[in-house]
């Protein structure tokens, strides 16, 4: 797929297909993004002459499923995600007639692993994190094999952590944060083992069930796609810990904490300068066929874009959404995505 990257304001071209009928912008997708896209929307829909856009929180999997669903009034017209599109998304998007695509890169999140202020801070490293939720872990005994996850306390996975119940809430498969937090931690705790480490090159899936792969006996619960329930489970459960973005943390100071990982505490400064390990970037994905034709796509898009969002004292970055050097957008083709 040949792909052409603008650094711009995101300049788009409307095609013919109609997506009339609808006078407002429609987003789903990231539960992540969700408040920057609603923060945005709702200052456009206030100084500007079109309506607010509807902003639907559905997870980044659960979003690409609606806006790949074809083209037109019941159909999204941007999707935010919390990691890239897949190649299986894609090609589901082409085979129903969205044939050409816009990626943004809007900004970074760190994913923090929080609990209640009420309980003493953890300090962690990828190690940690990998042994006390992988389904599958390396025989403490020693040898090339795994076994299933014996650890039911933090301290028997680190004597240095406390002797508490591994108990973990965090979001399902569909979301684009826990994609993030299986690659970053998970797969980053599994490599510190050198030889899991070089299972890699030899055969990546069984690489991935095993570095990937989270328990099913209760010490991960999924507990969906509303961040904001897993913060008021952490208040009535101190000895619990929680999976979610930076965004969350921030806004609910007063009640959690984040753990330091790999030494290094998720604050802001930490995660724009990289040095916080589980930070990934966050998209959204437009519709090109939609522009041009619902009414304020396109201006939408500038907002969201433009300094006015993104200066020092911008409404982003009062909201903890740590911007690129340079927001880019990448006009995907209706060709194969490598």
């Amino acid at each position: 797929m040949k792909k052409t990257l603008l650094i711009a304001a995101c300049m788009l071209l409307a095609s013919d297909v109609w997506a009339g009928g609808r006078d407002y912008v429609s987003l789903v997708g990231s539960s992540t993004v969700y408040p920057f896209a609603t923060t945005v929307a709702e200052r456009f829909g206030k100084t500007s002459s079109f309506k607010t856009p509807k902003v639907e929180s559905t997870g980044s999997g659960g979003g690409m499923k609606l806006f790949c669903a074809g083209t037109g009034i019941d159909t999204p017209d941007i999707t935010n995600c919390s990691r890239r599109m897949k190649k299986s998304e894609y090609d589901d998007c082409m085979s129903n007639g969205v044939k050409e695509i816009t990626e943004v890169k809007i900004g970074y999140d760190g994913i923090v692993v929080a609990n209640s202020k009420k309980a003493k801070r953890f300090s962690l490293t990828k190690k940690d994190l990998y042994l006390a939720l992988a389904r599958s872990v390396p025989d403490p005994k020693g040898g090339k094999t795994f076994v299933d996850n014996p650890y039911k306390t933090w301290k028997e996975v680190n004597p240095a952590l406390p002797d508490m119940k591994i108990e973990v809430m965090g979001p399902p498969p569909t979301s684009g944060t826990r994609d993030a937090f299986d690659e970053l931690a998970m797969q980053g705790g599994c490599k510190t083992f050198p030889w899991v480490k070089e299972l890699k090159k030899t055969d990546k899936t069984q690489f991935k069930a095993v570095c990937q792969a989270l328990r099913e006996d209760g010490a991960y619960v999924e507990a969906g796609e509303n961040d904001n329930l897993i913060i008021q489970k952490l208040g009535a459960n101190p000895d619990s810990l929680g999976i979610f973005g930076f965004s969350y943390l921030d806004q609910n100071f007063d009640k959690i904490q984040g753990a330091i990982v790999d030494g290094v505490a998720p604050d802001f400064d930490n995660i724009a300068d990289g040095s916080y390990s589980i930070s990934r970037p966050l998209y959204m994905y437009v519709k090109n066929a939609h522009v041009g034709v619902v009414p304020g796509l396109e201006e939408y898009l500038a907002e969201f874009t433009s300094d006015r969002a993104w200066g020092d004292e911008a409404i982003l970055r009062k909201k903890d959404l740590f911007p690129c050097q340079k927001r880019s957008v990448l006009r995907l083709a209706s060709r194969s995505r490598s």
